[in-house]
């Protein structure tokens, strides 16, 4: 048995495998928060953005933007304040030295692009390096993360059969958490959330099925997520809601109220996107969704828990 995320310390952690982690998340019961951040902006006075997400109550960092196969994180390293200084400090341990920063799991967005998708809107071209393929999934595996997360940015044409494609190619190539799903519909014409997307997503092996939290797109309502949510539990999988509509940034009575109705739909983990101010959710939404779904002591106890634990 493991410790719940919650109440655990970093060493304990750190130390976790993907099982671990998730058995970690579940025993948790509905409070865990995951705030995603944009790694090419230094957040403030030579710190990272997953330091200051961490420092107001995340339990696991995801980050945004990153291209695996030249992982640069601004902030990281003294004297970085551009993606051109920050090259010459790139020496493949970027990752591991962000988790002790944070005494937090790190993940990475992998996006499964789809050459062939029926675009809603004009493409937006990534570099290899973000896109999820055999050759970027074994660099994360390589640079030591403790989750990956399939799914895709707006307009980059990630589709959901993709993203089932992709979950089996992560499976087979990568021992942590393999989250997947949409938080929108990423430029594509089809449903953002379906019970035959799900159960494909499930059927490849995901970990933990990603799902746009109810009030973050349209019709998209309670009773359908709820469905979804119970589906996932049945196949032993978790189910993280996500707001990555920019509404992240719409104050903290919104958050709360967004984070009680995804809880008592019976979600594992709640995401926080990047969008508000294009680098990280405003700090005071992350507390106020981290005190909306645990209560201001565990809210207290997860930023005040120091990382040499």
């Amino acid at each position: 048995m493991v410790k719940r995320l919650i109440s655990a310390n970093t060493s304990e952690v750190l130390a976790m495998n993907g099982q671990e982690l998730k058995q970690s998340i579940k025993a948790s019961e509905g409070r865990v928060v995951l705030s995603e951040n944009v790694v090419g902006h230094e957040a403030l006075d030579g710190l990272t953005t997953s330091e200051i997400a961490a420092a107001f109550g995340a339990d696991l960092i995801l980050l945004n933007g990153l291209d695996v196969l030249n992982p640069l994180i601004l902030g990281l390293y003294e004297g970085e304040g551009t993606l051109a200084t920050a090259k010459a400090h790139h020496d493949g341990q970027s990752i591991k030295k962000l988790q002790k920063l944070v005494g937090r799991p790190i993940g990475v967005n992998l996006e499964p692009v789809d050459p062939n998708a029926d675009m809603s809107e004009d493409r937006l071209i990534i570099p290899e390096g973000r896109m999820a393929s055999e050759k970027t999934i074994k660099e994360v595996a390589k640079l030591g993360f403790n989750f990956v997360v399939l799914t895709g940015n707006p307009g980059t044409g990630v589709t959901n059969a993709q993203i089932a494609a992709n979950i089996k190619v992560a499976k087979a190539n990568f021992k942590g958490l393999v989250i997947a799903g949409k938080m929108h519909g990423a430029g594509v014409n089809e449903p953002v959330v379906s019970k035959e997307a799900t159960e494909s997503f499930l059927e490849a092996g995901a970990d933990v099925i990603l799902v746009p939290a109810v009030g973050t797109v349209p019709e998209l309502d309670d009773a359908e997520l709820k469905e979804i949510v119970k589906l996932a539990h049945s196949k032993n999988a978790l189910v993280m809601s996500t707001i990555g509509t920019s509404q992240e940034g719409s104050g903290a009575s919104y958050i709360e109220n967004i984070a009680i109705r995804n809880k008592i739909i019976g979600v594992d983990i709640q995401h926080i996107g990047d969008a508000a101010w294009g680098i990280q959710s405003p700090i005071d939404n992350i507390y106020a969704l981290s005190k909306a779904i645990r209560g201001e002591r565990h809210a207290i106890q997860r930023m005040a828990r120091s990382i040499n634990r």
